[in-house]
């Protein structure tokens, strides 16, 4: 951390307290949050944090863009500012100078919302066996598939499409990325908004292309048959953000299950006087800081070009499991209270258990990493 990243955790914290939290009922009503939230989370520096200023972005590092996760973990709060920095650095690393200059200026003043569309209904981690075809013809290609569980779904004006543009293709070779501009898309439809158990404020939906034509200059990198490498360098950035996520929703539960046991009484003395109280929450702690120095260390490997993504595996799988058996603890120290919607530890306890699902289950981490070996 530096004056300039402590500066900035203030205005995100008072951006997330002011201008997100009010809203969260009303958007977990109606599945997604407005249009506008983007707008004002551009206006205040929220989006793509650390890209070059020149692209429109704010110039800094994964520290700051560390700073947009860990204070909207830390609230609860549910908003899909962490894909569109995804769909950023996917433009960054292997867009065109046009490219960059057309989409991640739009991105980063929030009228323009990303996506990332990998997922289908046939295929969710094992993404070489993806079927949405994008075949060549002439300076076009034209795509037929869908994708689902796509985050910023409702919203999404650009879509980076993972598609197999070689049907004949097989391993490295098979999969392509493009970008997809949707506003008046023929061709192009949104399903209904999926009704998840947790994250309601967040809009996930399906994605259907049914003969979308899209200019060939969309394809990301030099050529086709790039896109697994592609999305297997960028996975590492995505969970590091979820590692990260998760040490800051953890370290929230514990201070906040601390309060609480302090206030509520049983048997006439406070809840933490009790030893089960205190050993559990000692356990809590020492989980939650025994992570936070785990990604304290992948933020600086990955500031230094340094986090290989087994590492980057290791953080992904550890770190969401530590979430959810320590907000887990707390939920259960919070008695039936716990439970209760109205209480931030049950809708914490709720919406982490995606965690250890999108970004790659943490099965299929726990496999990265024994392949490695």
């Amino acid at each position: 951390m530096t004056d300039d990243t402590r500066i900035f955790r203030r205005t995100v914290r008072h951006f997330v307290e002011h201008d997100l939290a009010p809203h969260q009922a009303l958007w977990a009503a109606q599945g997604r949050p407005d249009s506008g939230a983007w707008i004002k989370a551009g206006q205040a520096g929220l989006l793509l944090p650390d890209v070059p200023e020149a692209y429109g972005g704010g110039g800094g590092t994964f520290a700051h863009e560390a700073v947009v996760v860990e204070e909207l973990a830390r609230a609860g709060i549910p908003f899909g500012a962490g894909v569109q920095s995804i769909v950023a650095h996917y433009i960054l690393a292997y867009g065109s100078e046009a490219q960059k200059r057309a989409w991640l200026p739009r991105l980063a003043s929030g009228t323009l919302v990303g996506a990332i569309g990998m997922t289908e209904p046939d295929s969710g981690s094992d993404l070489a066996s993806l079927r949405t075809l994008a075949r060549r013809e002439g300076d076009d290609y034209v795509i037929d598939g869908s994708k689902t569980f796509i985050t910023n779904g409702w919203h999404a004006g650009l879509v980076c499409l993972a598609v197999r543009t070689d049907p004949k293709a097989t391993g490295m070779r098979a999969l392509s990325l493009l970008v997809v501009e949707t506003e008046n898309l023929p061709g192009y439809r949104i399903g209904q908004i999926l009704q998840k158990v947790g994250r309601h404020p967040l809009d996930t939906c399906e994605l259907f292309f049914d003969g979308v034509r899209v200019p060939a200059r969309n394809l990301l990198g030099a050529g086709e048959g790039r896109g697994l490498l592609q999305l297997m360098e960028q996975l590492t950035y995505e969970r590091l953000s979820i590692g990260l996520a998760a040490v800051a929703s953890a370290e929230s539960a514990v201070e906040m299950t601390t309060r609480y046991a302090k206030e509520r009484r049983i048997y006439g003395n406070p809840l933490i006087d009790l030893q089960n109280t205190r050993f559990k929450l000692a356990e809590c702690k020492t989980e939650a800081h025994v992570g936070r120095v785990f990604v304290d260390n992948c933020i600086q490997q990955h500031i230094a070009g340094r986090l290989d993504p087994v590492s980057a595996a290791m953080a992904k799988y550890w770190l969401t499991d530590c979430q959810c058996r320590v907000i887990d603890e707390c939920v259960q120290l919070h008695g039936g209270y716990g439970y209760m919607e109205e209480y931030p530890i049950a809708r914490m306890w709720r919406d982490s258990r995606a965690q250890r699902i999108y970004g790659g289950t943490n099965e299929v981490m726990k496999e990265i990493v024994g392949r490695s070996l």
